[in-house]
């Protein structure tokens, strides 16, 4: 959520931010809020005039009291339960006015980097950097289900019949190798001199609204029947809704924080959801990482962020590139987010395994997260990133590992985590 003082400064700035999105949809919304504002200022001067005007009276009445005026006493008593009905209605409507304002504000986007490239979709992503050189075996790669049964590690059928499409069980070496990977991402960051969190799976609505906008509420989460919760669908949600309402102490910012946690996802209109593949899942676990800093180390901690996944896949032998994703393709309350991408040598292209976002103090805004200053409070800046989420890494884990006779390599930094197994051998020839 922007600053309305800002909108209400610098609306044309706001709607061309709003076309380099490519939500002219939205373009009312900058009028909208204007004059939801002004009223709301309005009302305001006429609340605050009215409690004055009552105290004046007020003390009108005691000295008329005082000289047994009571006839004069009683006609300025009138004026004040008048101005006093008045006064509760102007309350009345500045809350409503204030709710409908903050409803419209939720909804206009933040505004986006400069840096940012103009682009409709994900199409128009641009790529940064590629990290490890791409190859392709000499021998075929077979889909990564069928490479995962052959391991005897993942069972989708009986997935199937328990709970229905986009889930799946993983199995002996790879359920191993599946926890191994995050226990081995845990402590990478733990290592990098962040602290080790396990959130609260569920958040109340008020969080929900607070880290994501409406459109990705209603495509990604999914609700508690009969109670006023959400299953999270990363652990962002609860870690930044951790410090709803919070003023931290200048001192202790940045606050650097890694966290587990399931994740929950609709994947609502999501494509693939139906095949037999686990690129798109309800249910997966994801090692991430969130950062709490001042507006000015936002912007290096970014850079920091998105290095750290790349760091981790290519500790493990896993090629990556990065891309700066356009102005289309990023959610309304992040300013700038780049993707991580790995090899697919099946494919014989790069693929989503991670996301760094910086979303300045839109978040922080939305919960009333601040820190404290010596003129008084600021609203902090919010970022976060996937350090790994199988099981999107697992898929590219195997293809890049594995050999020809069906076997999966393990590197070397994993081989601690598997009990020193440095392979994964085939089980179903």
């Amino acid at each position: 959520m922007i600053d309305i003082a800002f909108l209400r400064a610098n609306p044309d700035k706001v709607r061309e931010n709003i076309k380099k999105k490519f939500q002219d949809k939205k373009l009312p919304l900058v009028d909208e809020a204007i004059e939801l504002d002004t009223k709301k200022r309005a009302l305001q001067t006429e609340g605050d005039n009215l409690r004055a005007s009552r105290n004046s009276l007020s003390k009108e009445i005691g000295l008329l009291m005082r000289e047994k005026k009571v006839k004069e006493a009683e006609e300025v008593k009138a004026k004040v339960n008048a101005n006093a009905k008045r006064l509760e209605e102007v309350e009345k409507e500045s809350e409503e006015v204030a709710a409908r304002l903050k409803d419209v504000m939720m909804r206009i986007p933040n505004i986006i980097s400069p840096d940012t490239p103009i682009g409709k979709d994900d199409s128009e992503n641009v790529e940064r950097k590629r990290y490890l050189e791409p190859k392709v075996p000499d021998f075929e790669i077979p889909y990564h289900i069928d490479i995962l049964e052959k391991l005897d590690g993942i069972d989708v059928d009986s997935a199937r019949r328990t709970s229905g499409q986009g889930f799946y069980y993983l199995t002996g070496d790879i359920a191993r190798l599946h926890s191994a990977v995050i226990t081995y991402a845990r402590d990478f960051m733990i290592n990098k001199g962040f602290t080790y969190c396990i959130p609260p799976f569920m958040i109340r609505s008020s969080v929900v609204t607070g880290v994501m906008s409406f459109e990705e509420m209603d495509g990604m989460m999914y609700k508690i029947e009969g109670e006023d919760l959400y299953l999270i669908g990363t652990s962002e949600h609860s870690m930044i809704g951790r410090f709803m309402g919070q003023t931290v102490d200048e001192s202790k910012l940045p606050l650097t924080l890694t966290s587990y946690s399931p994740c929950f996802r609709k994947e609502k209109g999501a494509h693939g959801i139906e095949e037999r593949g686990i690129y798109r899942i309800h249910q997966f676990e994801k090692q991430e990482m969130i950062v709490i800093c001042k507006p000015e180390d936002s912007a290096a901690w970014y850079e920091k962020m998105w290095n750290y996944t790349v760091e981790l896949f290519v500790s493990m032998g896993i090629p990556v590139r990065t891309l700066e994703c356009c102005s289309g393709d990023l959610a309304d309350l992040k300013f700038r987010s780049v993707d991580v991408e790995a090899w697919s040598p099946r494919q014989k292209k790069y693929f989503e395994v991670g996301s760094c976002s910086n979303l300045t103090d839109a978040q922080a805004r939305r919960l009333g997260i601040r820190y404290k200053t010596k003129e008084g409070s600021a609203f902090a800046h919010t970022l976060n990133n996937t350090v790994v989420a199988p099981p999107r890494m697992l898929i590219a884990f195997i293809e890049n590992h594995l050999q020809a006779d069906g076997s999966v390599v393990i590197p070397e930094v994993l081989r601690p985590y598997m009990g020193g197994k440095d392979k994964i051998e085939v089980k179903n020839a």
